[in-house]
């Protein structure tokens, strides 16, 4: 093919008030070839240039992984702005149709050989899945697109930020959704799926002492968050004591047994420290995320290897009940074995304050 043509694609011109927008798809592969992206910069006058950030390339491997996989598909559109060389051709049209969409061709001239500042379009959303496309291993991946004609650069850059201004989804719905989904997920969802579908079970489960307690969007009554137990399954999956239970192969695993051995755990930490598991985190450091996640490593720490028929018994019972003495889930002082001492709120839901409180409590319950 020439290094000059013209690519002439079937859409639709929609009107919306004064402005005219252009639906249809396009090969993805051919993107590149009239598309540039228009990178964020200061020229030498400290003028600012462009309106996109540098590509993610972790983003772009898992979209192009996800692309490479069976029934991969992209609904969402990408967004162009064209410049005036670019035109669209109507075509013919029901006499019954509605007057605000045309049917007809956008027509696109396309010169390989023009540097990208010279590409008739600049790609306004959807860089990354651009890339994606550009970088997967297959012969061609069709896209949904929409175009328009842009006045200027600053044009471009208002549809770029309209376009990237919406709030994200809320954290707790997509732990929400997470079990409910199949298919190819990126890797970080991918590998709270496991841990998500747990906790819908612990918040469910009647007889568990984490039924409704977990906060989500359909348990607006809970008080414990939702990323502390996330975070708790998370390790005890990956490096802990539900491990023995988890397909490290294809990340499935036995729940039944998992939340069995989740529910004769922490029902012992319920009934030990009643008062304190009947508080919400503001008044216990026990239902805070410092307390589930130190509370989460003494389990491994306690039941690592143990089967979960075997985790209700007095030897486990008896080492959290051990640790009354050390804690101070309500009120009084933590008193850690290098002499600094908190009072019962001065933990955070920190890192460095998480070690600190799980050192204390395995070091007890091993004591």
């Amino acid at each position: 093919m020439a290094d000059r043509y013209e690519l002439r694609l079937p859409a639709l011109e929609v009107r919306q008030g004064d402005r005219k927008i252009y639906c249809f798809a396009v090969d993805g592969k051919k993107l590149h070839s009239f598309a540039a992206v228009s990178r964020v910069r200061r020229d030498d006058d400290s003028n600012l240039q462009g309106y996109q950030r540098p590509e993610v390339l972790s983003h772009i491997r898992g979209i192009r992984r996800y692309l490479e996989s069976d029934n991969a598909m992209l609904p969402n559109a990408l967004v162009l702005a064209f410049d005036e060389n670019v035109r669209f051709e109507t075509g013919a049209r029901r006499k019954d149709g509605v007057d605000y969409s045309v049917p007809g061709e956008l027509v696109i001239p396309v010169d390989e050989s023009l540097p990208d500042e010279d590409k008739p379009a600049l790609i306004v959303d959807g860089q990354q899945r651009s890339a994606a496309i550009r970088d997967a291993d297959l012969v061609e991946f069709p896209v949904a697109a929409v175009g328009f004609i842009a006045d200027n650069h600053d044009d471009q850059r208002s549809q770029f930020i309209l376009v990237n201004s919406t709030k994200p989804l809320p954290k707790g719905l997509i732990h929400e959704l997470l079990p409910e989904t199949s298919g190819h997920l990126p890797p970080a969802y991918a590998r709270k799926r496991l841990p998500a579908q747990l906790m819908t079970r612990l918040n469910t489960d009647g007889q568990g002492p984490f039924y409704g307690r977990i906060a989500s969007p359909t348990s607006p009554d809970g008080n414990i968050k939702d990323t502390a137990i996330l975070r708790m399954l998370e390790h005890s999956l990956f490096e802990g004591a539900l491990y023995q239970y988890r397909n490290p192969e294809d990340g499935s695993g036995d729940v039944d047994r998992m939340v069995q051995h989740l529910r004769s755990f922490w029902i012992m930490v319920k009934d030990t420290f009643s008062d304190a598991w009947r508080l919400p985190p503001r008044q216990s450091r026990l239902t805070h995320g410092a307390g589930i996640q130190a509370m989460g490593f003494v389990m491994d720490s306690l039941t690592d290897g143990m089967q979960a028929e075997e985790v209700d018994c007095d030897a486990v019972r008896n080492a959290v009940l051990g640790l009354m003495p050390v804690t101070a889930w309500t009120s009084g002082m933590w008193r850690f074995p290098d002499g600094e001492q908190r009072r019962w709120n001065g933990l955070q839901n920190t890192p460095n304050d998480i070690r600190l409180l799980t050192d204390l409590l395995v070091r007890a319950v091993h004591n």
